[in-house]
């Protein structure tokens, strides 16, 4: 059974004030290598707009350096782990309205990237123990921590044993665990245990420390950002071996859709366009979008339907399945094809490879460029992302309220939010299919293209109808507040 968090109940009534602690490995735009940055940004600023105090605590990574300006450090405490003593600096502002709190120890986070080190288990161990740090010292004790994915997995587990035999403020905190992609776990050898000065079974799973696990055992309520996800994960194949521990916790376990915020992703204000449009003129806007970045990336043929591919280069978003079919529609002249990201060698050496080839349909970018994306989004008429899994996805929804239609497999967040083209009645938001199968994914290619060669006015009518979805961040944020009520009662 679906378990959903509803909040209508709510409207009549007004809900209490809520103080919240919102913790992220990752949060836009001072860190970012996924959704998760995305959703730190956008969630605690629309629960800030129903009332509530929300604050964000995220490491002080290096890029910070160009925001320094802007930081007030408040203060300095040390944290011992296995005999060991790490200084945790903290450092405040405010942006787009909501209180960021920065954990710095450049040792352990001034680096290239945010995570994949070695030392990863201190690392988060230590921005774990530096949250509650904070809070005692400060005095600033929220009435839930909201911890998300991996990275802060630690939190529940880390309140119960040590902090709530503190005080009585402790003792009241309740916790939420947002899962954003449960593949990623943090498993660690056994002996990361030696960090934690408190031994105990919840962190253990197939003779490791994982930190997800700890997480899902002991908040108070976990979530994940689909509906369908988060009865897939259920599973044994979408499970990633916690199918197990979530199902002990099924009855605990919600699903509750990311929104997007529109007031950043919204084609008819943003000044990064070649030029600005709506769904009212949206033919006219992609049209000069499209001719300006296909002269700026030397590609050739305006004429041709422009695919883009935006996303970190993951197993996960199916680049398997695209790679064996990708050529063929580029070197027989079917399409132009935009890649950007970044992500394992193999994916990245393939896009590489293929815009060598065919420098004059392809065009590759590594790593992430904001401005140039949103170029790319405007530009595209096609979208594509075949995912294995998917717990949500953030960029089709970009790219339908940019009039690029997502080309999707039927999985996760993906199945919420992108209804298929039927060609009966003209109603869809883009294009799907079931299996993950190299050749299922080009028989929606095929379809979407001969759509676009052969019917422009119903491409253009699912464009509009993409450009009309709203995947709504108040909803989104209603949602939450409901399950922060629900753990609090």
């Amino acid at each position: 059974m679906l378990a959903k968090i509803g909040y209508s109940q709510y409207n009549d009534d007004k809900v209490n004030n809520m103080k919240i602690l919102f913790c992220s490995g990752e949060a836009y735009p001072f860190s970012k290598s996924g959704g998760l940055a995305d959703v730190a940004a956008a969630l605690p600023k629309a629960l800030r707009a129903l009332g509530h105090d929300v604050t964000i605590i995220t490491p002080h990574y290096q890029e910070l350096n160009q925001f320094q300006k802007q930081l007030k450090t408040i203060g300095t405490t040390t944290i011992k782990m296995n005999d060991v003593d790490y200084d945790a600096t903290y450092h405040t502002t405010v942006y787009d309205g909501v209180p960021y709190v920065f954990v710095q120890n450049d040792p352990l986070y001034h680096r290239d990237r945010y995570y994949g080190y070695d030392d990863d288990a201190i690392r988060f161990s230590f921005f774990n123990f530096a949250i509650f740090e904070y809070i005692k010292r400060t005095g600033n004790y929220p009435d839930v921590v909201h911890a998300n994915d991996w990275q802060t997995g630690l939190v529940p587990f880390f309140l119960d044993v040590k902090y709530r035999p503190q005080n009585a403020e402790f003792q009241r905190i309740k916790t939420l665990l947002s899962i954003h992609n449960l593949e990623k776990q943090g498993s660690f050898p056994i002996e990361t245990e030696k960090l934690f000065g408190h031994k105990n079974f919840t962190y253990i799973h197939l003779d490791r420390v994982n930190f997800l696990k700890c997480g899902i055992m002991r908040a108070s309520a976990i979530n994940t950002v689909s509906e369908n996800y988060r009865n897939e994960i259920l599973t044994r194949f979408y499970g990633f071996t916690l199918d197990g521990p979530l199902k002990a916790r099924q009855h605990d376990l919600y699903g509750i859709l990311n929104g997007l915020d529109s007031e950043i992703y919204r084609p008819s204000k943003n000044q990064q366009l070649y030029q600005s449009y709506d769904e009212t003129n949206f033919v006219v806007g992609k049209k000069i979008n499209k001719v300006k970045l296909l002269s700026d990336l030397n590609l050739s043929n305006k004429e041709l339907p422009l695919v883009s591919f935006i996303h970190r280069f993951a197993r996960q978003k199916g680049i398997d399945i695209l790679m064996p079919i990708l050529e063929d529609y580029v070197k027989n002249g079917q399409l132009n094809f935009v890649a950007m990201g970044y992500g394992d060698a193999v994916y990245e050496s393939f896009f590489l490879e293929l815009s060598r080839k065919y420098p004059s349909h392809v065009s590759y970018h590594q790593g992430f460029d904001n401005a140039l994306s949103q170029k790319v989004y405007a530009a595209s008429d096609l979208f594509i992302l075949p995912s294995l899994f998917e717990p949500c996805g953030l960029n089709h929804m970009i790219a339908m309220k940019y009039g690029a239609l997502p080309i999707v497999r039927e999985t996760g967040g993906l199945k919420d939010t992108v209804t298929p083209y039927n060609k009966f009645t003209g109603v869809g938001v883009g294009f799907a299919f079931k299996n993950y199968d190299a050749d299922e994914l080009k028989q929606a290619i095929d379809q979407a293209l001969d759509l676009y060669i052969h019917d422009q006015e119903s491409f253009s009518n699912l464009i509009h109808q993409a450009m009309h979805v709203n995947h709504s961040l108040s909803k989104m944020a209603k949602q939450y507040e409901a399950l922060y009520q629900k753990v609090l009662s």
